[in-house]
């Protein structure tokens, strides 16, 4: 990382307080939608909503899918600050800037981050429309030292070698498999790993076959960054995959993925999602106070 790509704590700080100095709603949950998924944001109560662009420091999202707002308001009593759309390493955005709102989410007070995602499948039993809840994943851009964490490390966030071992809360996971039972959707939800790969492009078939045999049950380009610095900033974390492709494995397969695919099983899923993620906040135990 580059020393133009380092942010400061006032750099976070001010755009905390920009966004306290706009809104009443003092969030303890903040969520943040994948491709497709902004949805998620149209069911909160009282919002107040803000362009990227409006915000101090904040980058802008570039890709189809992401509306680029930052959307508060309340869900089942709980204030909740929504990203419709996030960043990617591949729109040209460093990783601090990739993850910037998720240190302005700390210094709003935000203690729980949820994030989705749309992504492929590598798991022989997934199937398109499938929800993965994230148990753990491999991040390949951090393995090859692209890491939004390094650089000086900045003590009021958190520690220099911060452990990832069961970064995705355990407590979470296991209620939002108690929720989709009750739902009656547990046939299409799966547990399993995500890798984040740096993208734009989708995966070889070579690369596809080496992250099936890894253990990898879904891939896509985002999220392990924004898991790693909400991690280190000491935010439990529930993550959710919408399986919108298959990747593809074999040479014989003439099949290929595009982005308005994704997007169309994005669509189709959306009222569950909205529904799962809903009730998880509603039944989260958090303090829930506002100015």
């Amino acid at each position: 990382m580059h020393s133009k790509d380092q942010i400061c704590h006032e750099d976070y700080q001010r755009a905390a307080d920009w966004l306290l100095s706009q809104t009443q709603h003092r969030p303890k949950v903040a969520i943040i939608c994948g491709s497709g998924l902004g949805m998620l944001a149209d069911g909160l109560k009282c919002q107040d909503s803000f362009k990227y662009s409006d915000i101090p420091g904040f980058p802008q999202s570039t890709v189809k899918g992401h509306a680029g707002r930052l959307v508060f308001g309340e869900l089942k009593g709980k204030t909740c600050v929504c990203m419709q759309g996030r960043f990617h390493m591949y729109e040209g955005h460093s990783l601090s800037k990739v993850t910037f709102p998720v240190r302005v989410f700390k210094l709003l007070g935000v203690d729980t981050l949820i994030v989705t995602n749309a992504a492929g499948s590598l798991a022989d039993s997934y199937n398109c429309g499938d929800i993965m809840i994230i148990r753990d994943h491999i991040n390949f851009p951090g393995l090859a030292g692209l890491n939004p964490l390094n650089g000086p490390n900045d003590e009021k966030f958190g520690p220099r070698f911060p452990p990832m071992s069961g970064v995705y809360d355990r407590g979470l996971r296991k209620m939002a498999l108690d929720i989709c039972k009750g739902m009656g959707v547990s046939q299409y939800v799966q547990e399993g790993v995500y890798c984040m790969v740096g993208g734009p492009n989708f995966e070889s078939i070579a690369e596809a076959r080496l992250l099936h045999r890894l253990g990898v049950d879904a891939v896509g380009m985002s999220t392990a960054p924004e898991v790693l610095v909400a991690s280190h900033c000491g935010i439990r974390v529930f993550g959710l995959s919408l399986i919108t492709n298959k990747v593809v494995k074999s040479y014989e397969d003439n099949e290929t993925v595009n982005h308005e695919a994704v997007l169309e099983v994005s669509k189709m899923r959306s009222e569950t999602l909205q529904a799962l993620v809903t009730e998880l906040i509603s039944r989260m135990d958090i303090n829930n106070n506002t100015a």
